[in-house]
């Protein structure tokens, strides 16, 4: 559920714990979650859009695209993902993301965003109540 393409940005330890918060994300949400590393080429936006379309169940997937040189960030979630995190919660992950990678903890500002993005993405238990005045 977790796929993480890098480039030269991060240690092998770091791309492991990358990969594990996105697999552990995918787990709890039933979402797929994939982070890319990549110089978007100043279109930042255009290519998260584009490599999220190109993801397979795109509609369950979210992607988190980071630019490490142009310090940009982009997250892009699919319709059913989107029903669960909303703009809010990928701005909140955004914040967090970006508050690490201020202080030069790249891996880390990922793993936070998506442990957010997952709590955000949990689907709410239902529970059955049986109301006695019901019978």
């Amino acid at each position: 559920m977790g796929s993480v393409p890098t480039g030269e940005a991060l240690s092998a330890r770091e791309r492991s714990d990358i990969e594990r918060a996105a697999v552990r994300a995918g787990s709890a949400t039933g979402l797929g979650f994939t982070v890319c590393l990549l110089d978007a080429a100043g279109d930042s936006r255009g290519l998260a859009r584009r490599l999220h379309a190109q993801l397979t169940d795109s509609a369950r997937a979210v992607l988190v695209l980071v630019d490490p040189g142009a310090r940009d960030l982009e997250i892009v979630t699919g319709e059913i993902a989107h029903r669960r995190i909303d703009e809010r919660a990928a701005t909140l992950a955004s914040l967090a993301m970006t508050s690490k990678f201020s202080i030069g903890d790249l891996s880390g500002g990922i793993v936070d965003g998506l442990q957010m993005l997952a709590e955000h993405g949990r689907q709410p238990l239902v529970r059955h109540h049986t109301d006695p005045a019901l019978g």
